[in-house]
């Protein structure tokens, strides 16, 4: 899968953001995409070959892997990511919006496209609200999917057509469970860092309200 459009996404965001928002991106590309593509998705490649039962009944080691793995691993990885970065497209759209508006009027409408204020101050609030939304719910996901953080070694299945209760061994289960708790870290790292621009930017925009009112009342 190529990831190019994530990235050239992840740029042209990078321009309008704020300091915070730049550590996001980074955390993003960096601890996140870059690891997915160089380490992760190797690890998770062959979770199917790779996953045996101690018995070789047509189907059973089918049935017992769709029931313990329901969603691979990497591919709800690669929705999370996808699914985080695309709400960053409202902003880039808004500020498309702006350059289009002003080329139509043939005259400076906005101090900057690009600045975050009146409208675009909103598109950007609601991006970060629907980006912390969607790491809460893939965190959620990933939760009740497996049953918690963990990979374990040895799993017990007893769904037809397995003729009764077989063990089934699931391959390098430390090496998944480091990048699992990886990956929920940087989930984490991402929420608060969405959060804390979020409060900076209402703070900000609150102090600036409250300086025009007291400016205009000693007037």
């Amino acid at each position: 899968m190529s990831w190019g459009f994530l990235r050239d996404l992840l740029s042209g965001v990078n321009i309008y953001s704020t300091g915070i928002g730049r550590i996001w991106v980074a955390v993003v590309f960096i601890f996140r995409l870059l690891v997915y593509i160089a380490v992760a998705e190797n690890i998770w490649k062959h979770e199917h070959d790779e996953f045996e039962c101690n018995i070789k009944q047509p189907g059973c080691e089918n049935v017992c892997f769709d029931h313990f793995f329901p969603i691979s691993y990497i591919r709800l990885w690669a929705l999370q990511l996808i699914m985080v970065s695309t709400p960053s497209l409202l902003v880039v759209f808004h500020v498309a919006y702006r350059e289009n508006r002003e080329k139509h009027h043939k005259q400076k409408l906005y101090k900057s496209p690009g600045q975050i204020d009146g409208g675009l101050l909103c598109t950007y609030l609601i991006s970060l609200v629907l980006k912390t939304a969607f790491e809460i719910v893939f965190l959620f996901l990933f939760y009740k999917l497996y049953n918690g953080f963990k990979v374990p070694r040895l799993v017990k299945c007893d769904l037809r057509p397995c003729p009764n209760t077989v063990d089934c061994y699931i391959s390098k289960p430390t090496e998944k469970v480091i990048f699992l708790y990886f990956l929920v870290a940087t989930s984490c790292l991402c929420i608060v860092l969405n959060l804390s621009e979020l409060s900076y930017l209402l703070f900000k925009y609150s102090t600036k309200c409250y300086l025009k009112k007291y400016v205009k009342r000693h007037q």
